[in-house]
């Protein structure tokens, strides 16, 4: 016996072993046979595929107790791995529960908290102390734009979040930036990316700042630079625990293999297909190399489901088998059938969610709760259609994640819509005044806000007042001028043309959807998705005032219901969850399977989507509605649509068809789906307004000039020509001029100026 040994035996810890072994075997108790293997092989690397349903957090909490308990590993000899905060927590707590405080010693967290936490402990290795700071998402973008801007880059042709997202990936798959290729940097920032790159890790360490990406790309420098530190780590700790293994990045995976190359005692739970996260650097080849990576590794299967009946788990197993890049399993369940999937074809997406609202209703006659009800869509906003039938049916309904009119794209397009509406709506103007950048920086904007308050008057009309002023700098005043201008000139033209095609000119013309075009954020494509959504939904109202109070309505229907909501969710933010009763929607090719994700990625995309598929039929315990539309409002158009080749890939003998008069399913041939009109414009106001013309006519007749110095609400300013005025920028000077509420004044330094009355006091008015 070693004196370690001597040492644990004698301390507390031994006591409290002593305890968990006098309760050993209780966590076994109702492990079925997979299961059980998969709790007590505890030596060698160890692959458990975990399928949906089958109990793997069990699984990983008593096996985690099993090592504890059996004396295979000391509680602080063992790294127990997870993807979420939530997930670590509730690791922990179970843990607990079965060994007690040892749970406390076992380090169990998150890729990026046990990373960080090694790092402060080397921080200085990599140029950085001890008390570094995290930066989260809005400090990393400030500091990526001043770097671009200290390398003469264009904002604008190149937005920070874009170029971030370039880096992440950089760092998701472990390189650093003399690492990476002029191939794999392309041609983003215009072949400025790798120096951009290292600029910006320059400057993190300047700061003493790191962000997420760091954390495990700066471990991983140390353990290849100093074997020294790995080899303690790779003593400390004997027996690794991984979740969700098939979501690792590279990163993640070279971190991981780097701590087990010494005791080799790795235990990965995963499911290869329910990898769905490829989009933000995940690789589904982690877990399916994992029998070529680690030698005389041991699969385990965990296929027995207990969470959805036969018919249910038969589809799933069904379409899955048909990918080739798979370790593959079957789910099975030992309780009955249940009900048949039903698969429904409807002529047209507004009769979808009227059938499936009409089926919710029913459901909850039957004494379904809404709380077990779920709808599942490919894409973001898909939730539009069906937020509108609740409204209209008074359906309680919740959106997991953010409902579509509270998404900041969609709310900065109502804030163009409400201002052009309504001049007087302050809170549109300061959300959409610099949005996109207009070069108005936050001493312009509190300039207009000041005039606005002290003259009592919108912010809008008091930035038409600073336009002929010299308040601003000449750039900010040009750019001021643009944007009054183009608002005045939409709102002549907002009741002479169809709503929806009035949104689409103003987001066009405003530069907001270019703003989002050049955007190379992951985000990006969906936002612009929303917005071509939000001009869709436009199309049903026949004035813009309309609309807008519609929306209004949709707004305030926040309320939380006590007898529980619809669940409106993306399929990849079910991940995870299960429901009584759930419904998939939108089976057709191009929505789902995402024909962008085939352009992008081919075969590779076009599995990943099958996977994120099988995700969503295993979501539902009970029963399941699968949904497809023979006509579909894409973004405005009108489309013919055809089933997805994931309908035809069911088996019929689990299927129930319930499809409309003329409708029926065969075998899919992939075929692309027609291009949205986008109608882009150009930026900025001036190409834009000639095809208006037809809608409207300009009135192009120039203000008349008020001599006598009567201000815009009919009262007489107090100034007059010769004065003397004092004013806060520009100092003491004479009244030259008297327009209304502007006047030119002849300061003593500044020279002649433009200014706004409200701006300027008389001398003995100064306390």
């Amino acid at each position: 016996m070693t004196s370690g040994q001597e040492e644990y035996q004698s301390s507390s810890e031994y006591v409290a072993v002593s305890e968990v072994q006098n309760r050993h075997g209780m966590w076994r108790e109702g492990l079925n046979e997979p299961q059980l293997e998969a709790v007590t092989t505890l030596n060698g690397p160890v692959l458990v595929l975990s399928g949906a349903g089958t109990g793997k957090t069990k699984v990983l909490t008593s096996r985690l107790a099993e090592l504890v308990a059996s004396r295979t590993a000391q509680p602080w000899n063992i790294l127990a791995v997870t993807f979420t905060n939530k997930a670590a927590r509730e690791m922990k707590m179970r843990v607990s529960q079965l060994v007690g405080p040892m749970a406390e010693q076992v380090m169990l967290g998150t890729f990026h908290a046990l990373a960080g936490r090694m790092l402060r402990r080397h921080a200085e290795l990599v140029g950085l102390r001890s008390d570094f700071t995290i930066l989260d998402t809005d400090d990393q973008l400030r500091l990526l734009k001043q770097v671009m801007e200290a390398e003469g880059l264009d904002i604008k042709r190149w937005p920070p979040r874009g170029l971030l997202g370039i880096i992440s990936r950089f760092k998701d798959r472990g390189l650093v930036p003399e690492a990476v290729t002029l191939e794999e940097a392309g041609d983003a920032a215009g072949g400025k990316a790798i120096s951009i790159y290292k600029a910006y890790q320059n400057r993190l360490k300047t700061l003493n700042a790191a962000d997420f990406g760091d954390l495990l790309l700066h471990m991983l420098t140390i353990f290849t630079k100093h074997p020294d530190i790995l080899a303690g780590y790779q003593a400390k700790l004997t027996h690794i625990m991984v979740d969700e293994y098939q979501d690792t990045n590279i990163a993640q995976y070279l971190w991981l293999r780097l701590l087990a190359q010494k005791h080799h005692n790795l235990c990965c739970v995963g499911d290869d297909d329910q990898s769905i996260y490829g989009w933000r650097g995940a690789e589904v080849g982690n877990i399916l190399r994992f029998e070529t990576d680690y030698e005389n590794a041991v699969t385990i299967r965990l296929e027995r489901n207990y969470r959805s009946t036969g018919h249910i788990l038969n589809a799933a197993s069904a379409l899955i088998a048909k990918n080739e890049q798979r370790l593959g399993k079957t789910l099975y369940t030992d309780d009955a059938s249940g009900e048949k999937v039903r698969l429904a074809g409807y002529w047209d997406g507004y009769d979808e969610a009227r059938t499936i609202s009409s089926i919710i209703e029913s459901l909850m006659k039957d004494g379904h709760q809404l709380d077990n009800i779920a709808v599942l869509v490919r894409a973001g906003y898909q939730t539009r259609e069906f937020e509108e039938r609740f409204l209209a049916i008074g359906m309680p309904y919740r959106v997991v994640g953010t409902r579509f009119y509270e998404r900041a794209e969609i709310r900065d397009a109502i804030a163009y819509l409400r201002l052009i509406n309504q001049p007087a709506d302050d809170l549109a103007f300061e959300r959409i005044i610099n949005t996109p950048k207009r070069g108005l920086g936050t001493t312009s904007v509190q300039t207009i806000f000041q005039l606005a308050r002290a003259a009592d008057r919108p912010m809008l009309a008091a930035a038409a007042d600073l336009v002929d002023s010299d308040e601003l700098k000449p750039q900010a005043r040009r750019s001021l001028a643009g944007f009054v201008m183009a608002i005045g000139q939409w709102r002549e033209a907002k009741d002479s043309m169809p709503p929806a095609d009035f949104a689409r000119m103003v987001l066009d013309e405003s530069g907001y959807t270019e703003m989002w075009q050049k955007d190379k954020s992951p985000d990006s494509d969906g936002r612009l998705e929303n917005l071509k959504e939000l001009v869709s939904a436009m199309e049903e109202f026949d004035t813009l005032s309309g609309f807008l109070e519609h929306i209004s309505l949709v707004m305030d229907n926040d309320a939380p219901r006590e007898d529980g909501e619809v669940t409106l969710m993306t399929l990849h933010a079910a991940k995870g969850l299960e429901f009584d009763t759930v419904f998939l929607p939108g089976w057709e090719e191009g929505i789902f399977p995402s024909q962008r994700s085939l352009d992008e990625n081919g075969g590779i995309g076009l599995e990943e989507e099958r996977r994120l598929a099988y995700v969503g039929i295993t979501r539902a315990r009970r029963n399941l509605y699968i949904s497809f539309a023979a006509n579909r409002r894409i973004h405005g158009l009108w489309q013919s649509a055809i089933p997805s080749r994931f309908v035809s890939e069911l088996p019929q003998t689990d299927i129930l068809e319930e499809m409309a008069q003329g409708l029926s399913v065969g075998r899919v041939e992939p075929v692309m789906i027609g291009e949205a009109d986008s109608r882009v414009g150009k930026p900025g106001y001036g190409p834009g307004w000639g095809r208006r013309a037809k809608y409207s006519e300009r009135n192009t007749a120039a203000p008349m000039r008020d001599t006598e110095g009567f201000l815009p609400d009919g009262s007489k300013n107090s100034f007059a020509v010769d004065d003397r005025v004092f004013h806060p920028k520009f100092g003491m000077g004479s009244v030259v001029v008297v327009d209304a509420d502007k006047l030119e004044i002849q300061f003593d330094k500044a020279g002649r100026k433009k200014v706004v009355a409200s701006f300027v006091s008389h001398p003995d008015d100064i306390h």
